[in-house]
């Protein structure tokens, strides 16, 4: 059955992750074929008893990553996180470069790529590795969208434990009364998804946040609803991040401290008017209350 007869199908990486799994439930629920992109068998195993076909392709392989988008009629990119870059990101622009190579190849109608806010900055920090991604595959000829996503609302992951044991949660996001932009993995996956099903031409930058922005002094209060019990936020300071993070095993600390301080000096920020940014639905209390009962 040739490409133009056969049913559309996405590819979608990342599928094993929080945003690429509900892009691929929210395909599926939609009545869409997905072809789950994982990098072994074991990992694609529930993704076929759901009736998707599964590919298996490394980041780093232009082969694989090719055969992995044949015939699709859209995929959706998810560029595997890198927290400690080397210098000048080599291992990103790999991935990129491999990435490319094969959506050249295989020239799916339309991709939707995951991006970040602040992605325009000029500024060199930890998220400038997805600017080099809207770079590049915004060469390609194929229609894309770069999905810029706030915050995550689950990186409060890292807070659920001393909320729950000592009632403090420490904070690099300040001052703590400041308003973030932030958003749920579950509507970023849920706009992934319809981005897939519409139809656009050139490169296109969506904008998303949630229903309301967030203060690290939001998210104690937060906590403190849900566990019954008084939590407060506490800055940490920030002479203190490059040791922090060297203790995290990151040699190369400067590019995530670039990015802390983007968000709390206002200039990682959306690009858009405020108008035009769209609005998740799922609130900072339903994702709370999600991650605290899977900490159990």
């Amino acid at each position: 059955m040739s490409k133009e007869n056969r049913p559309p199908i996405f590819a979608i990486t990342g599928i094993t992750g929080q945003v690429g799994g509900v892009v691929a439930r929210s395909l599926l629920a939609a009545g869409k074929s997905v072809r789950a992109v994982v990098r072994d068998a074991a990992k694609g195993a529930d993704w076929a008893k759901r009736g998707c076909e599964v590919a298996i392709a490394e980041m780093e392989e232009p082969e694989a990553l090719t055969r992995a988008f044949a015939g699709v009629h859209g995929v959706f990119v998810l560029l595997p996180p890198a927290f400690a870059p080397s210098p000048g990101f080599p291992e990103t622009k790999a991935r990129i470069a491999a990435l490319k190579r094969a959506l050249l190849a295989g020239r799916p109608e339309k991709v939707v790529a995951l991006s970040t806010i602040g992605a325009q900055a000029k500024q060199v920090n930890l998220l400038t590795q997805l600017q080099i991604m809207e770079q590049e595959l915004g060469e390609m000829g194929i229609p894309v969208a770069f999905l810029r996503a706030a915050w995550f609302m689950e990186n409060s992951a890292w807070d659920v434990e001393p909320a729950v044991k000592t009632g403090v949660i420490p904070s690099f996001l300040q001052p703590l009364d400041k308003r973030f932009p932030m958003v749920a993995t579950a509507d970023i996956g849920r706009v992934g998804a319809e981005l897939l099903q519409q139809e656009w031409t050139g490169r296109k930058i969506v904008e998303l946040e949630g229903p309301g922005r967030v203060s690290p002094n939001d998210i104690a209060a937060t906590f403190g609803k849900l566990l019954g019990r008084p939590v407060r936020a506490e800055a940490v300071p920030h002479e203190s991040w490059a040791s922090i993070f060297a203790s995290q095993g990151i040699a190369y600390a400067e590019p995530r401290v670039q990015m802390l301080d983007g968000f709390n000096q206002g200039w990682i920020c959306f690009e858009s008017e405020e108008s035009k940014i769209l609005k998740g639905k799922v609130t900072l209390e339903t994702v709370l209350r999600e991650l605290i009962a899977k900490k159990g």
